[in-house]
């Protein structure tokens, strides 16, 4: 694919070894032993100086806020197994989540950013948004603080900052997926239904690159003809009439909260919903929000492997016994673990909690420097103590950090809907930049 590198796209054994096959919406129950974690939430006057403070700005509330519960375990989940393995060096580690909000609303990881800088943290996860990343990531990364996203996958941020760092691909890897799904489907003329944000736009711009690679041609929503809509906008019927009108084979919806509005428009308006697709921000389990077989037989994308059931169950087991809550999605549940484990075996590394030492260390410890391959916080550490090199090798799957910041790899998860609307994993592509 022009423009991305080197890009190299390999389809994989389709399916799930969970059963449930999804990233989202699965209801998977777990037996896991809970006698071994902990929830430890950073106290007044911890910070990085003596502690390996994990900071994390995630959607609590707005438009991405069911993507909160999975990342919030995934933090959590991580820093119990650091403590539970002795920490990192002579330091204990402990999380500090804040509301990220949406991007309607900016004033909210604005406020969550200068918190966060004062808490002196060794590391932030968040945003989930690229677009409310880019609201205040110069207000950590300027202030030296290492900043990792579990989800943030627009290209304007690919190199931002040397403090910034992320544990999912970005959308040129994505676009190229499923810019080709639709094409390979048979699909020769494409409409998008797509918000006028970093994050849909950007990943818009790869998709129609990818199909337009194919030989397809876009017909409505592309790039440049300036037919995106305002995120938080609430009716759609103009832009449903407008894309119909141009008689697309295809309709890719690049949206958040917006999809569950858009839906209904396309479907009353007699469009066959399995000729729709979804990407990260909106392939998610929609059995509560539509009629039954509203989207059967539609697909979607979401970055990352299909984390083993595993780990699922130890996520759902944390979750249940931190929140007292049932954890119904994963995406980026892998990707938040990952991201807090990366830190913590860059500061031990290092030697210190410091941010700075972490920025050091975060791309070697990755594998970046051709180490020895391991695969849980404890091992990698054992490994470290007798001065290797190492390349730790998490459930999320991605590759070595690159000289961008981003993995050099990553999968991403091909989704179809059943008749009663929930996204079922069906596929994977690994894609390398």
């Amino acid at each position: 694919m022009a423009g991305v590198g080197a890009l190299s796209l390999v389809l994989t054994a389709c399916g799930s070894d969970s059963g449930n096959g999804s990233d989202n919406g699965s209801d998977t129950g777990s037996d896991v032993d809970t006698s071994g974690f902990t929830n430890e939430e950073c106290g007044d006057g911890t910070s990085s100086a003596d502690t390996f403070k994990v900071g994390g700005i995630l959607p609590l509330t707005g438009n991405l806020s069911y993507l909160g519960p999975p990342e919030i375990a995934g933090v959590g989940l991580a820093v119990s197994d650091i403590n539970e393995a002795g920490g990192v060096g002579d330091a204990d580690a402990c999380h500090q989540i804040l509301d990220s909000g949406d991007s309607t609303d900016m004033s909210i990881s604005t406020a969550s950013a200068g918190t966060m800088v004062s808490s002196k943290p060794s590391v932030v996860v968040g945003a989930a948004s690229s677009s409310v990343t880019l609201n205040f990531v110069d207000t950590i990364t300027d202030n030296k603080i290492v900043q990792i996203s579990p989800a943030n996958t627009a290209v304007d941020l690919s190199g931002y900052s040397p403090f910034y760092f992320r544990t999912a691909p970005p959308d040129g890897i994505q676009g190229n997926a499923l810019g080709n799904l639709v094409a390979t489907d048979g699909h020769e003329k494409l409409a998008f239904l797509v918000f006028n944000d970093t994050y849909g736009v950007g990943l818009r711009n790869a998709v129609q690159e990818a199909f337009e690679g194919a030989g397809g041609k876009v017909v409505y929503g592309g790039k440049g003809d300036g037919n995106e809509f305002p995120a938080g906008q609430t009716t759609f019927s103009a832009e449903v009439t407008a894309a119909l009108n141009t008689n697309p084979d295809a309709i890719v919806i690049l949206a958040f909260d917006e999809t569950k509005t858009i839906i209904p428009e396309l479907a009353n308006a007699g469009w066959d919903m399995s000729k729709t697709y979804y990407s990260d921000g909106n392939t998610a389990d929609y059995s509560e929000d539509l009629e039954e077989g509203t989207l059967e037989g539609a697909q979607g994308t979401i970055p990352g492997a299909d984390p083993d059931q595993g780990f699922k169950d130890r996520l759902v087991g944390w979750y249940d016994f931190a929140e007292g809550d049932t954890l119904r999605d994963f995406a980026y549940g892998a990707e938040s673990y990952d991201a807090v484990i990366l830190a913590a075996l860059a500061a031990v590394k290092g030697g210190d909690t410091k941010p700075t030492t972490i920025q050091k260390n975060l791309a070697a410890v990755s594998g970046a420097t051709d180490g020895e391959e391991c695969s849980t916080y404890a091992d990698c550490v054992a490994l470290l103590d007798e001065g290797k090199e190492i390349r730790y090798a998490g459930p999320s799957g991605i590759g070595p950090i690159n000289e961008k910041n981003d993995p050099s790899s990553a999968f991403i998860g091909i989704f179809t809907y059943n008749a009663e609307n929930k996204n079922e994993l069906t596929g994977t592509v690994e894609g390398k930049s």
